[in-house]
């Protein structure tokens, strides 16, 4: 089969590699019908995640496919069935694992396909699923191929920092990023109720598409003041920050009022953080982060997206075959051609 195999900053390359096969009996096959590159695929491709051995592994973990073979003790899948593959797992047997909780596993078995040599990912023609019966789940009628990849990874991202945001009803939110997570904490946040959401950006086309989606675009050198003036110089009552650098965290933390929420769900990979404990304290600031669990949000997020309440999809810019891979990776990084996300056709 094809695969896009990760040899180091900025080197990916499709390749030829063996057929998967179950890991175990609670394993499973899945042939890929659609993947995507994901933002925090980047780190990897910037060079910017530590690895034991940073080469040879296969990379992605959106990905959705047909099951084509099965372990000995997998109950619930069977050949044919055409799932949604959850792109971070756990153990698939502790209390939080079974709840779909899988960044709480007990056993710490919490992993992410295709961002380290201990898992292949499914940037390929077919990948190998462990515990099958708790990171796969049916891609239901209603929800296309498209809307079913964004219910691996980024839909899931963007309402968990909803949730995490405790947005109210009437409550004034902003989302620091327009990229491909931060629209979707746009789609989400709007589920709760807010009186206005506002998008900090400084792309204009993304900036763009946000305000087509009924968010108030900000360009970020002028988020301070906006806010401030939207907010009698309080604050927003609730702040997503979808990006994960340094200075979109801080940012996050300056724009939120006295006794508001902030949460962080943009993958950030600094250990120096100079977080800011003084304003925290005295604003009695509310902090949450964290990996998003994806399958505890399935049964909130399926039904919203198969009657067409959630339209994910409109985050995908381009589409390519597997085969361009290599050059996926470098459009996608330079946001070129105006460039949000791109989806992959292993068939091609």
């Amino acid at each position: 089969m094809k695969g896009i195999v990760y040899h180091g900053e900025r080197d990916v390359r499709v390749e030829t590699l063996p057929d998967p096969t179950p890991l175990d009996a609670r394993g499973a096959v899945v042939k890929i019908e659609r993947t995507a590159i994901c933002g925090s695929d980047l780190h990897l491709y910037h060079g910017n995640m530590p690895l034991e051995n940073p080469k040879g592994f296969t990379l992605g973990h959106e990905f959705v496919g047909e099951v084509v073979e099965v372990g000995s003790e997998v109950k619930l899948r069977r050949p044919g069935d055409r799932v949604i593959v959850s792109g971070v797992i756990g153990c698939g047997d502790c209390p939080p694992c079974v709840r779909g909780e899988v960044v709480r596993c007990l056993a710490n078995a919490t992993q992410v396909f295709g961002t380290t040599e201990h898992l292949d990912g499914g940037q390929a023609e077919a990948a190998a699923v462990p515990v099958a019966d708790h990171c796969l789940t049916p891609i239901p009628d209603g929800i296309s191929l498209e809307q079913a990849v964004l219910l691996t990874d980024i839909l899931p991202t963007g309402f968990y920092g909803a949730k995490l945001a405790g947005i109210e009803p009437g409550d004034t939110v902003v989302v620091i990023g327009a990229g491909p997570v931060g629209i979707q904490a746009l789609l989400s946040a709007q589920l709760f109720g807010p009186a206005q959401v506002f998008q900090v950006d400084r792309v204009p086309e993304r900036l763009a598409l946000a305000e087509k989606l009924g968010a108030i675009p900000v360009h970020v050198d002028h988020a301070e003041a906006r806010i401030a003036e939207a907010t009698d110089g309080q604050g927003a009552d609730c702040v997503i920050e979808a990006v994960g650098l340094d200075a979109t965290i801080l940012s996050a933390i300056g724009l939120v009022r006295t006794g508001g929420n902030v949460a962080v769900v943009g993958v950030s990979m600094s250990s120096a953080l100079p977080f800011p404990m003084n304003a925290a304290f005295m604003k009695q600031l509310t902090f949450r982060t964290g990996l998003v669990p994806v399958p505890e949000l399935w049964p909130a997020l399926i039904p919203l997206v198969a009657s067409g309440r959630l339209n994910p999809e409109v985050v995908f810019s381009h589409q390519m075959g597997l085969s361009e891979g290599a050059e996926a990776y470098r459009a996608f990084d330079a946001r070129e051609n105006g460039v949000m996300k791109i989806l992959l056709d292993p068939s091609r």
